[in-house]
């Protein structure tokens, strides 16, 4: 018979969903932080920096590492460091927290 498996479940916003998914897909992560924010890029900053995920488990990506947050002084700061680090390798996700339609833009290996 085979071996069942068994899975957390958590609830979340869509936000932190999204930072969730965001997060493991990821190694470099440009953010700019703006109002109205959303908790997108403050919980990548905060995984990052703590080292452990909303489930309280270790924060690493899918490649095994934690993932390096730079925050930007512009959407254009981040949109530029996302896409210069995707050009030298990286997989890196762009957040520009505000009414925008992209304020998530991912971008993996």
């Amino acid at each position: 018979m085979a071996e069942k498996i068994t899975r957390k479940k958590l609830s979340m916003d869509g936000n932190t969903a999204a930072a969730h998914v965001a997060y493991a897909y990821t190694e470099v992560a440009a953010i700019y932080p703006i109002t109205p924010s959303s908790p997108m890029a403050e919980n990548v900053d905060t995984w990052s920096a703590t080292g452990k995920n909303i489930a309280g488990e270790p924060a690493k990506n899918i490649f095994g590492d934690t993932v390096k947050v730079v925050e930007m002084q512009s959407e254009a700061g981040a949109a530029g460091a996302a896409h210069g680090s995707k050009a030298a390798g990286n997989g890196a996700a762009r957040t520009c927290l505000g009414p925008h339609p992209h304020d998530l833009d991912v971008r993996s290996r």
